[in-house]
């Protein structure tokens, strides 16, 4: 089976941790249910926050809606100059026998600017 990327991103007002943690929530719900996956078959999820977010850690957000069992791993986005600020981004690894254009990806609050040619209508 193969292994596909749900592309995700969101952004947050400030760094406060129930904005990170909420916003982060938000965005795997959302993600998780325009794609249908089942938890048992996500292989890892990678996340990545800007340098201006270092409240808490937004894979938190996923151990706190149960993803005990699913390999996470949060990382500092590129510093960019025009980057986007206050912006995590997520990666979710998927086995699934989907073809890659069948997956939907998730941009929210701003976030859309990112990649609006894999944004799903």
């Amino acid at each position: 089976m193969p292994v596909r990327g749900i592309r995700g991103a969101t952004t947050v007002a400030c760094d406060q941790q129930q904005d990170v943690l909420a916003s982060t929530s938000e965005l795997l719900e959302q993600m998780q249910r325009v794609n249908s996956f089942a938890l048992p078959e996500i292989a890892a999820v990678l996340f990545t926050a800007t340098s201006d977010i270092h409240s808490v850690f937004p894979a938190r957000a996923a151990r706190n809606m149960g993803w005990g069992q699913v390999p996470l791993l949060c990382f500092q986005e590129v510093e960019t100059e025009g980057a986007l600020p206050l912006c995590i981004r997520i990666l979710i690894l998927w086995n699934t026998d989907l073809n890659q254009d069948q997956i939907k990806h998730v941009y929210l609050h701003g976030a859309e600017i990112l990649r609006p040619d894999l944004i799903s209508e």
